[in-house]
């Protein structure tokens, strides 16, 4: 269940709910994306994917994603990102980061010493980060939510 707290830039913020347990059938066995294997038997367990994809409920949020800036990363417009506050910025992470006030998605990485922020979409340049930047790493996507195309 999501419940959507509010709307900033460009960005939707939905906070995480276990009230409801949600079991979606879960295949018993994996598909192959190579070569076809034969078939096993058919068995199906039960799967919550808040379960799967939340390892920390309270620091994890889901974010709506608009714009085009990280198609290259596979993130597209209307897609949901599992934003989770608890873990560590590594480089070359995705993040939601928070310049000046302003929410974005971008991969951190560090250029000589300073923080950089890489859109994957070659039509926007690099942010540099100074140090008198009003900058924050506010979570790191964990996972990619979107429509198979």
């Amino acid at each position: 269940m999501l419940q959507h707290l509010s709307t900033i830039g460009l960005l939707e913020f939905f906070g995480v709910e276990h009230t409801a347990n949600v079991q979606i059938p879960l295949f018993g066995s994996c598909i192959s994306a190579g070569f076809p294997s034969p078939a096993d038997d058919y068995v199906e367990l039960k799967i919550d994917l808040n379960h799967y994809l939340v390892k920390n409920p309270a620091a994890t949020f889901y974010v709506r994603v608009k714009g085009n800036s990280m198609e290259n990363a596979g993130i597209y417009e209307g897609d949901i990102l599992v934003v989770d506050r608890a873990l560590p910025p590594k480089d070359n992470d995705i993040a939601i980061c928070v310049i000046t006030g302003e929410f974005t998605v971008k991969r951190i990485t560090k250029r000589k010493g300073r923080i950089c922020l890489l859109a994957e979409n070659t039509n926007y340049l690099p942010i540099e980060i100074a140090e008198d930047t009003d900058f924050q790493i506010w979570g790191i996507v964990s996972y990619i939510i979107h429509k198979a195309q």
